[in-house]
């Protein structure tokens, strides 16, 4: 392998760590999320909020040249896990 591939993969590799460590962080917190939204007998899913930070996010997306269909889906799959989670608390 020459060197600016393997530069370029080392890159790769970093940035792969960091979003490892933010998602954990990220769930750290909506796990207290969940527990709040349990001990207040709220909803695990907020439809609006969730609505509000799509399209936020996608327009986060668009100025970082990124495809904002891609981002939603992204996000989609971790609203999805968060709310599962959240579920889990509620009917514990």
């Amino acid at each position: 392998m020459d060197d600016t591939l393997k530069r370029y993969r080392e890159s790769i590799d970093n940035i792969d760590a960091a979003l490892v460590f933010m998602l954990a962080e990220r769930f750290k917190i909506t796990q207290a999320v969940g527990e709040y939204k349990a001990t207040h007998a709220l909803p695990p899913a907020d439809p609006g909020r969730e609505e509000r930070q799509i399209s936020r996010l996608r327009q986060l997306a668009t100025d970082a040249n990124l495809d904002p269909d891609f981002t939603e889906k992204f996000l989609r799959f971790i609203i999805d896990e968060v709310i599962r989670h959240h579920e889990r608390l509620r009917d514990a």
